[in-house]
């Protein structure tokens, strides 16, 4: 078995004995009520998942009695072994997301790649486009980035909107449910004890055929049925020097400054990144530099799985590569790149390099903050033996541990509409599992709930509606393309996920 991403902490360590003396039926009812309480405070309250989660974990442990004590120990044990395994690579993604998007870098992507195809290859230069930048963005940030470059692409070439919205939705999606250093893909590794470079390999793999199913293919498709057209003030200016408009995409437009990691060191959106107010001259870093910063810590954590299985364990080759292929090591390795080329190399000064990586931070504190509950939740499942009750039921049943993992954790996302919370639970419901499994399949076994996570978007999903509202759709609309194409990427990519179970 790989080892974890990160010791356990010693001082949040969960109990290692039992915490509770309740027998199958009651952890049944209390999983079945903890479950539905964090769902019915989401989706019914309004209550922040943060919050949702922690009332969840102390739902369960009331009906399973659980001790106060033991109960609040499985809970903090939970959240300090999470944040210490997967809240530093969020913070290192986000920070070469944040120099991606604030030095240009992702725009500078996008025209090369656009600029040099048209026609029929228009849509898939769009997905092939996601897909890279998506690499180290959120998902929302990817989405603020490209919607104002499709907009203006379909505007100019009357190309269908939908023709080139959805392989771009459909890259972003997919790389922000299978593929690490995104948060849910990340919770499912370390909650699996899964490598984190396989699963990444496994996941590139599942991720392409997904990609350009429910991408150019779907999207061609459903162009036919919705005739959505670009909403005329959500095309991306730029001012000019006179106060004019100017119709051309920058990652400096008003609509693009909007977000909060686009110029995140200004007092307000569209204020200059300059703690010290000198302004410095703007580049747009080159293409390939920019492509390359954001492959690093990819190529790097997949070499590390390459030479696991080709190299032999001791040599000098072998221990350079699980050092340089850790995977804070290969997400640090890029932030310092990032650092020189998206950062100086685009005109940044010293202390706007660090305006930039400063204020990529606070917004995804309350994703790293629901990460962290999530933790405690799934340890709260996994210490009063939940998980070894569905590992036995599932053996007795005969039921694949991968189907069962997409399973809950579609049910999760259908009933939440959160991806992450939906791979939270469902890797602590699944857990016990992973240990029948090889390495391999462990890998799998996260990618299987990784696309369950994304089943069927609909209106209690935040993503359902800054979709709605940057393509100008109606509910209905959005639901033909933007949940049919999730729900897509969530079956086809268990296809292939079982397809590669077959011959790994």
């Amino acid at each position: 078995m790989h080892p974890p991403l990160v010791e356990p902490l010693t001082v949040l360590a969960a109990p290692a004995e039992p915490v509770t003396t309740a027998g199958d039926g009651q952890l049944v009812l209390a999983a079945l009520l903890g479950i539905v309480a964090v769902v019915l405070l989401i989706a019914w309250a309004k209550v922040h998942p943060f919050l949702s989660l922690i009332l969840g974990a102390a739902v369960l442990g009331v009906v399973a009695s659980v001790a106060p004590d033991k109960m609040i120990a499985s809970f903090t044990g939970g959240v300090g072994t999470t944040v210490g395994g997967v809240g530093l690579l969020i913070a290192l993604g986000a920070m070469i997301g944040g120099l991606l998007a604030e030095s240009g870098g992702a725009d500078g992507i996008v025209n090369r790649v656009v600029g040099r195809v048209s026609g029929r290859a228009l849509p898939w230069a769009m997905a092939g486009v996601a897909a890279l930048i998506g690499l180290p963005l959120f998902f929302e940030v990817g989405v603020v980035l490209l919607v104002p470059i499709v907009l203006l692409v379909s505007m100019r070439t009357d190309v269908p909107l939908m023709k080139l919205g959805i392989p771009a939705l459909a890259g972003l999606s997919v790389l922000h449910g299978l593929v690490p250093p995104h948060p849910g893909p990340l919770v499912a590794i370390s909650s699996l004890d899964a490598d984190l470079g396989l699963t990444l390999g496994l996941g590139l793999l599942v991720a392409i055929p997904t990609v350009i199913i429910s991408g150019p293919v779907f999207g061609n498709l459903i162009a036919r049925y919705v005739p959505a057209t670009a909403p005329a003030a959500l095309l991306p200016t730029r001012r000019d020097a006179d106060g004019g408009q100017a119709a051309r995409p920058d990652v400096d437009g008003d609509l693009l400054t909007d977000d909060d990691l686009v110029n995140p060191g200004g007092g307000r959106p569209g204020e200059p990144v300059d703690d010290s107010g000198t302004e410095t001259a703007r580049r747009t870093p080159a293409f390939w530099p920019a492509v390359i910063t954001v492959l690093l810590p990819v190529v790097l954590m997949l070499l590390r799985a390459i030479g696991e299985l080709t190299l032999d364990e001791g040599t000098a080759g072998r221990k350079t590569l699980d050092i340089t292929g850790t995977p804070i090591v290969a997400l640090l390795a890029g932030v310092i790149l990032a650092m020189f080329t998206l950062g100086y190399q685009a005109g940044f000064s010293r202390s706007q390099v660090s305006s930039v990586l400063g204020g990529s931070l606070p917004p995804i504190a309350g994703i790293l903050l629901i990460v962290a509950a999530g933790g405690g939740f799934k340890q709260v499942l996994v210490d009063a033996g939940v998980g070894n009750l569905v590992a036995d039921a599932a053996k007795d049943a005969n039921l694949s541990p991968l189907l069962l993992g997409w399973l809950v954790a579609v049910g999760i996302r259908v009933a939440t509409g959160s991806a992450t919370v939906a791979t939270i639970t469902a890797a602590g419901i699944v857990a016990p599992l992973a240990a029948t499994l090889d390495r391999p399949g462990v890998a799998l076994l996260a990618l299987a709930i990784g696309c369950g996570s994304l089943f069927f978007s609909h209106v209690n999903d935040a993503g359902f509606w800054l979709v709605k509202e940057y393509f100008g759709l109606t509910v209905g609309q959005t639901i033909k393309s933007w949940s049919v194409m999730e729900t897509l990427i969530s079956v086809i990519g268990f296809a292939g996920v079982l397809l590669l179970d077959l011959v790994v």
